[in-house]
């Protein structure tokens, strides 16, 4: 299978982008595997938070060239129907994932895969964790949410010339950057970090996190009158949780709240 699907029993789900002999590039078939599996995690109740990784030595190469360029040359439209067919939802559904997303990001993410690992609320990477915005090696311009996700981390500036000279950024540049939120001692500790980050995230408030997620994404790029009216809707909405009231109740008792996720 191209895309491994485990659980844990403390709510995360790991996915794990499986093509280790090609560095997880992204097939056709990949690329629907992990669109329609995303789209499912959210609104599965028994999942609270999600790690993304790859097999093997990277995280992903981007796009199978091998297969775009068999296509380009049999004339197929699917070269160009992929941005709207898979890489587009792929960018919504973790973007608007209603629980946390983990990047574990082992090796080198290329392409398609860089805009992954920065459509995910923390990515975790290690010594050998390279981003490369590859599109314009191949002239293409960006695609995944790519524009939408590197200026807001980076920097719109930072952001041209990532894209503009496509050159690696090696792990303690990535992270100076905000490209990596935690950079490990060793690539043998990136998952076992992720998912030790992934289980606090999943044993916390999930509803107050998806509010915050969609608050950040609101005031990122509207008025500031239209960010207190999603920040009242966010606020009313945790308010009539149970977690919320568990919280509450807690922190007068002086006790350490265990939340539901409701």
């Amino acid at each position: 299978m191209e895309l491994l699907v485990e659980r844990t029993d403390s709510g995360v789900a790991i996915l794990t982008l499986n093509r280790p002999e090609a560095l997880n590039s992204l097939t056709d078939a990949l690329k629907v595997a992990l669109r329609d599996t995303l789209q499912a995690l959210q609104t599965d109740p028994a999942v609270r938070a999600i790690v993304l990784t790859g097999a093997g030595r990277a995280f992903c190469g981007g796009q199978d060239l091998r297969e775009h360029a068999e296509s380009l040359e049999a004339g197929s439209g699917s070269s160009l129907s992929t941005v709207g067919e898979h890489y587009n939802p792929i960018a919504i559904a973790l973007a608007e994932m209603p629980k946390p997303v983990v990047a574990a990001v082992n090796g080198m993410a290329a392409g398609a895969g860089a805009s992954l690992a920065l459509l995910a609320d923390f990515r975790v990477g290690g010594p050998r964790t390279a981003f490369l915005m590859a599109f314009a090696n191949v002239g293409l311009a960006g695609d995944t949410g790519i524009s939408w996700s590197l200026p807001r981390i980076v920097g719109h500036a930072k952001a041209v010339e990532l894209l503009l000279l496509a050159e690696p950024v090696r792990a303690e540049a990535a992270a100076a950057l905000g490209m990596l939120t935690r950079l490990a001692e060793s690539d043998e500790d990136v998952l076992p970090t992720a998912l030790e980050l992934a289980g606090r995230l999943a044993a916390g408030p999930t509803v107050a996190y998806a509010q915050i997620k969609r608050e950040l994404a609101a005031g990122g790029s509207g008025s500031l009158a239209a960010a207190l009216e999603v920040e009242a809707e966010a606020q009313a909405t945790c308010g009539r949780t149970a977690d919320h009231r568990q919280a509450t109740a807690s922190f007068v008792a002086k006790q350490k709240p265990v939340y539901s996720g409701r």
